[in-house]
């Protein structure tokens, strides 16, 4: 329609000046429809009007997402609802922002937008943080923790979590996550590391009891002399672990070995 620019400039300032768009647009399209149109006027304008509402909304919606680090299918009808939609215009909009990847499926139900991720993925912290509330409960572990305290120079293809839950693997557009099992009794030893995003992690002790652990099927038949060989062979740096922390390892260990 002649008189305005685009419809997204047509939309973006439609709460300011709500009435002087209705009066322009109808302006508008009087001068350009056929006289004696039967209705042709206000039915033309409901139509663009309706598109323009829809834009807006649409675009708002996805300005909200574009701030959080992620959502869920709950959270975003929420927000949906707050600006006056029904659940199901907002599946359709999900729908259409997974389609045009202005957002990303983390698993069903739960995603994250492209724009918050180009932001931050070069943040060890904003990865960890998806590793935690991909599968809860859990903490980061293995070789993606031993890397975070730099006891290891190895690649790290996925980020490698312990639960008490299932075991399971998530191959994502934002990367790979992979949680292994343990039993309850052993599901401790980690802290929270607070910062521009929360995680949980192992101890560097725990860290590499993991590691282990699973590499040795829960260190059945293995004596602390082969231990030590294979902490050698795997390239980790156990000596720029602090003593206590040495001594928190080796006394794990033993326990089972024992």
């Amino acid at each position: 329609v002649a008189g305005f620019a685009t419809w997204s400039q047509f939309g973006s300032n439609l709460e300011a000046y709500s009435f002087q768009v209705q009066h322009s647009l109808r302006e508008v399209l009087s001068a350009r429809l056929p006289k004696g149109g039967g209705g042709g006027v206000d039915s033309v304008f409901h139509f663009w009007y309706t598109i323009v509402i829809f834009m807006k909304s649409k675009k708002n919606l996805l300005e909200q997402l574009n701030n959080l680090p992620h959502f869920n299918k709950n959270m975003v009808h929420q927000l949906g609802s707050q600006l006056g939609l029904k659940n199901g215009t907002v599946n359709t909009y999900i729908s259409r922002f997974l389609k045009r990847k202005d957002i990303l499926s983390l698993k069903n139900g739960l995603y994250i937008s492209s724009d918050f991720f180009a932001k931050n993925k070069s943040d060890i912290s904003y990865s960890f943080y998806i590793a935690n509330i991909l599968r809860t409960p859990s903490y980061v572990s293995s070789w993606a923790a031993l890397q975070y305290y730099n006891l290891t120079t190895e690649v790290i293809r996925s980020i490698t979590s312990i639960t008490p839950k299932v075991t399971r693997d998530y191959e994502t557009k934002v990367g790979t996550f992979s949680y292994q099992s343990i039993k309850k009794e052993f599901f401790s030893d980690f802290s929270l590391v607070k910062g521009k995003f929360d995680f949980f992690i192992a101890f560097p002790s725990k860290a590499l009891f993991d590691l282990l652990y699973f590499r040795t099927n829960q260190f059945r038949g293995v004596s602390v002399d082969e231990i030590k060989k294979m902490i050698e062979e795997l390239r980790i740096d156990i000596d720029e672990m602090n003593k206590e922390e040495q001594e928190k390892f080796y006394e794990k260990i033993k326990k089972h070995i024992l």
